[in-house]
């Protein structure tokens, strides 16, 4: 399993648009991909799981991926929420 945190820094947080852009990105990997913040969990590859966690600007997430590209998978998403969030 890789695990890294990363920073919310878009003033809105995660809102529908980048949330469903992350939920695609997350798609694309066979690793179990999830996220862990403001006190809950949820699946990066369901968007209404992301979106009930009701993450905010400022925000501290642990990404979480597991499976056989999790390398691939883990950078991907690190990268996606560098660039977009």
């Amino acid at each position: 399993m890789i695990q890294f945190t990363y920073t919310i820094q878009d003033p809105q947080g995660i809102h529908a648009r980048p949330a469903g852009m992350l939920v695609k990105e997350a798609a694309k990997f066979q690793s179990k991909c999830s996220v862990a913040g403001n006190g809950k969990t949820g699946d990066l590859k369901r968007i209404f799981s992301l979106m009930g966690m009701g993450i905010k600007a400022g925000m501290e997430l642990t990404v979480s991926v597991e499976g056989p590209d999790e390398k691939e998978a883990a950078a991907a998403l690190e990268a996606f929420l560098k660039a977009n969030l």
